[in-house]
This record gives structure tokens, C-alpha cells and sequence, in this order.
């Protein structure tokens, strides 16, 4: 919820409508069914996730706007999308008949996810980061406790080389990530890519330690400190490799870390899935399909 005035009207109002309905609530002070309904459109703008925004405009003091969308009582609230008013109330409704109104116009919450991950997906396709990076910023504003929109920011943020941004993304899920497999997946990552911060050749680094491991093959740490290098410049497939060969040879070492390291990988690199026919079943993503396949091979042997 934010207050409008004159000054940020056409921004916050009708620019904004063009993306995201807009409900407007007209108020004043001294109004008591304002102070009424106010709370329960915050509410249920809250409850609604990105559905729609809530503004408010103090009548008294933004007399011009009042008299332009007619207001004759408060609170009157009036909603608009793509820069016109299609419908409002007046009166101090019940929190039921508030979403009555709402859902009547508003699109519903599982078509709005929709729209929005085809419209990341085109920005991506189109080469647009910088507009993904926009659209997965707002997601998660828009909804703060969905762990899948979280996990699209700080993995763009990552690929993006923004790896401040990406912690600072990520640290109000921290204490999730323990619970969360997505979540753990990309703190995994994030510890891959500070492991190797420190490093300033990472061929010559690469090269150390495979000649250690040629050496011993049973030199689980070096393996793991290549599949992290590996991991951390995003070369996923000769990561997995690697920890693999851990797993072939001992599938519990260091309390299972090449599995779980070998799991993240998989949710990183993941695609999103792509949109089919009712009761048909996305495809999947080859490399991911194989290397499923020969983790599930090796752990279950």
C-alpha cells in the first residue's frame, strides 16, 4: 500500500494499472468506516500476492483527484486496469465481499504465476537479463514466502555474476535452506563459488588437482575440490562427473556431500518445465534425465 497525490497519480496509478490492476481507495482522516476497511484492504492485499495494488488518496488533501473520478462519499474505492476505471464500491465492506469484488476482475492466482514465468521466459529468450532480473526482483517482492521465485532470482543473480546481490537475496532464507532442498541447492553453490574466491588460475588449479588425483583416485578431497572449481564456473557436467566417481567408490563419504552436492547440481541446472496438454507430462531435460539416471544407477547398486 502506498499514498498518492497528485504528484506520482499517473505513476503510481494509471502507468502502473498497464502491469498490475490497481485498486484505489479514497479516504480521510476524520472518516470512521475509513478507518474501517482501510486495514482490510491491506489485508487483503497482502492475502493476494501481487494480485492487484492497493493505493490510497486522501481526499480532503487531493481535492483534484476526488473531484476528477466524482467521489461523492468515502470511503469510495475504484478500480483500475490499463489505465481506466472498470468497477468500485463505496461503503465499508465486509473483508467477503471485498474479494468478491476483487476476483470478479482480477485474474486468478495460478494464471498470474503463468504469465509471469512466460514472460520471464521470453525475456530470457530474448536475451533481455536485464528485464528477467526486473520480473523475478518483483515476484519476490510480490510474495516474499515463495521459495520458487526466491530460488529464480538468486540462481539469475549467480549466472549474472551478482553474487553480493545473490546473498543478500538469499539471506532472508537462510534458516530455510536446511528444510528446503532448492534452497540448500543454491547455498551449495554460493559455498562452491566462495571456495574458489581465492583462487587466481583456475586451469593451473584444475590441473593440481587432477594430477593429485591421478596419483591416488581414491583422493576424495581433491575430487571435491575439482567438482566445486568445476561447479563454480558452471561447468556442471564434468562436476557431476567427478562426483560420480566419489559416489562409485564411496557413496556415504563425508556424510553423503557428493550426493547432496550432486543433487544441487541437478536442481541448478534444472530448465523450467514447459507447458503441455492436460494430463500430459512434460518432457525433461536430457542431461538432467541421464545424470538422474546414473545417480539413481550408482547409489542403488
Amino acid at each position: 500500500m502506498i499514498n498518492v497525490t497528485i504528484a506520482n497519480f499517473e505513476a503510481e496509478v494509471i502507468e502502473a494499472s498497464h502491469h498490475t490492476p490497481v485498486l484505489v481507495d479514497f479516504w480521510a482522516p476524520w472518516c470512521g468506516p475509513c478507518k474501517v476497511i482501510g486495514p482490510l484492504l491491506e489485508k487483503v492485499e497482502a492475502a493476494y500476492a501481487g494480485r492487484f495494488k492497493l493505493v490510497k488518496i486522501d481526499s480532503d488533501q487531493e481535492q483534484q483527484l476526488a473531484t476528477a473520478f466524482g467521489i461523492r462519499s468515502i470511503p469510495t474505492c475504484v478500480l483500475l486496469m490499463n489505465g481506466q476505471p472498470v468497477d468500485g464500491f463505496m461503503g465499508a465492506l465486509p473483508e467477503s465481499q471485498i474479494k468478491e469484488f476483487l476476483d470478479k476482475h482480477l485474474p486468478a492466482a495460478d494464471e498470474l504465476e503463468a504469465v509471469a514465468q512466460e514472460e520471464d521466459e521470453e525475456a530470457i529468450a530474448d536475451d533481455d537479463l536485464e528485464g528477467a532480473l526486473e520480473k523475478r526482483q518483483e515476484a519476490v517482492k510480490a510474495d516474499p514466502e515463495n521459495d520458487d521465485a526466491r530460488f529464480d532470482l538468486v540462481k539469475l543473480l549467480l549466472e549474472l555474476g551478482l553474487d553480493d546481490d545473490a546473498k543478500v537475496a538469499f539471506a532472508p532464507v537462510i534458516a530455510k535452506a536446511v528444510g528446503v532442498r532448492r534452497l540448500d541447492s543454491l547455498q551449495r553453490w554460493m559455498a562452491a563459488r566462495d571456495a574458489q574466491a581465492a583462487v587466481g588460475d583456475p586451469q593451473a588449479r584444475a590441473a593440481e588437482l587432477q594430477a593429485a588425483i591421478a596419483t591416488n583416485k581414491r583422493d576424495f578431497t581433491s575430487r571435491f575440490a575439482l567438482a566445486q572449481l568445476l561447479m563454480a564456473h558452471g561447468e556442471w557436467v564434468p562436476a557431476m562427473d567427478e562426483l560420480l566417481e566419489i559416489l562409485m567408490r564411496d557413496k556415504a563419504w563425508s556424510e553423503d556431500l557428493a550426493r547432496k552436492t550432486f543433487i544441487a547440481i541437478l536442481d541448478i541446472i534444472e530448465p523450467p518445465k514447459p507447458k503441455v496438454a492436460e494430463g500430459q507430462v512434460p518432457p525433461q531435460d536430457p542431461t538432467v534425465a541421464t545424470y538422474r539416471r546414473r545417480l539413481s544407477s550408482v547409489v542403488l547398486s
